[in-house]
């Protein structure tokens, strides 16, 4: 019996160190950052990309995939996807890096779009800009000369819920809807935040990086989550405001601790407000 826990724990601690490869340290891009296979994505506003990027990143703003409209962070549509994507250069057959400038916010929400789109080799830069500051990799003000290219993807409608999902999950005890949003904005207390989805859970997105700006390692993140009723064994819908924060959590769920029914309720806290979604605080 004790042969057969040790090779279960060995197997666990393999495919939690398999799925987390879908985070890339600094170390490992600077290896690939001439690897014509690799393109480096910055989500960041042009302004901050202008300042100072990794080199040979390219600029895909996050607010770019933002539709327009009186609910702010409503996801485009995915023809719109592909062309934002390939008008800047990237190609779903390239080994994708994406980051920002820490938060990893940013830099999962484009991710989480590339793999909603169907690329299938895509990666957040750990820790972002501050990592890659940190050990002190090649950075530049100039701008990456794009070479547009043709985006080809299929959808994964599985990855987004709607409105009537969010309902559908807050009425069953094998469902859990979780807000990713600052523990402030939960609470009503920041951001002219009213409160939260009612039956929802708080997970705050800042808690699942360390003070490094680093994901923090499996069995931290799977503490954090389970401390707040969110199990592997059940369906998990996850929100902020605009989808960019639910992504880092995402991200976190799926690639590093391997639950396997996770879904983002891309309206998020905007629409359901704004439809009149039951609130509480």
């Amino acid at each position: 019996m004790k042969r057969l826990s040790l090779i279960f724990t060995l197997f666990v601690a393999f495919m939690l160190s398999a799925s987390a490869q879908q985070l890339m340290s600094a170390a490992d891009l600077a290896k690939n950052l001439k690897n014509s296979d690799y393109i480096v994505v910055s989500a960041e506003l042009e302004p901050n990309y202008s300042k100072v990027h990794i080199t040979n990143a390219v600029n895909v703003p996050y607010k770019a995939f933002f539709k327009e409209g009186d609910i702010e962070g409503i996801l485009v549509v995915d023809d719109e996807i592909k062309k934002i994507f390939g008008d800047n250069g990237v190609s779903e057959s390239k080994t994708i890096v994406v980051y920002d400038e820490g938060s990893m916010k940013y830099g999962s929400r484009v991710a989480w779009i590339l793999k909603y789109m169907g690329a299938p080799n895509v990666y957040v830069l750990d820790g972002g800009m501050n990592a890659w500051k940190a050990g002190r990799k090649p950075v530049t003000k100039n701008p990456t000369m794009v070479k547009k290219t043709t985006f080809n993807g299929t959808p994964n409608k599985a990855m987004i819920a709607g409105m009537d999902d969010v309902k559908a999950a807050l009425a069953d005890a094998g469902s859990v809807v979780v807000d990713a949003r600052e523990t402030g904005e939960y609470k009503g207390l920041e951001n002219k935040s009213t409160g939260h989805i009612k039956g929802a859970v708080n997970v705050d997105h800042n808690t699942i990086q360390d003070d490094k700006s680093l994901m923090k390692a499996a069995a931290d993140l799977e503490k954090l989550f389970k401390a707040a009723g969110v199990t592997k064994d059940k369906k998990v819908i996850l929100y902020c405001s605009t989808g960019v924060r639910t992504a880092k959590e995402y991200i976190a769920l799926t690639e590093i601790l391997g639950y396997p029914n996770v879904k983002v309720y891309d309206g998020g806290f905007n629409e359901w407000t704004a439809k009149g979604g039951a609130i509480d605080k």
